[in-house]
């Protein structure tokens, strides 16, 4: 069943495999609604400390931003128009909005390299 507040995805990382989670769209409405309609999204990953990030065609301001993020959370960081997950706790470079977690395979991407292809599509 899907609802309407939560958006089933999987998360491909080339070489890899696949991760599973979900966009929650009471995180940060405006920034879910915007990434889930340009839905497949693919980039090229980029680390910063415990998180993968990459840029995705969404350009949108700070809604509910935070400057920590929990182990599992994906998030949309407007300075970089990017998706970033976090594999484990810790300062993004800069405020993010949170729009989701991971709920399976989070170990994945503390082995992505930078310039693995990474793909969010919608389960």
């Amino acid at each position: 069943m899907t609802s309407l507040s939560r958006i089933p995805i999987r998360l491909e990382v080339e070489g890899l495999g696949e991760a599973k989670g979900e966009l929650i769209r009471f995180l940060s409405p405006r920034t879910v609604d915007a990434l889930t309609r340009k839905l497949p999204v693919e980039g090229r990953a980029a680390l910063w400390k415990s998180e993968v990030y990459f840029e995705v065609p969404v350009d949108m301001g700070e809604e509910k931003a935070k400057s920590t993020a929990k182990k599992g959370t994906i998030a949309y960081w407007p300075m970089g128009r990017a998706v970033c997950i976090f594999y484990d706790e810790t300062r993004p470079y800069s405020s993010v909005n949170n729009i989701g977690r991971v709920t399976e395979n989070l170990e994945l991407f503390s082995r992505v390299k930078s310039g693995t292809r990474i793909r969010i599509e919608r389960i």
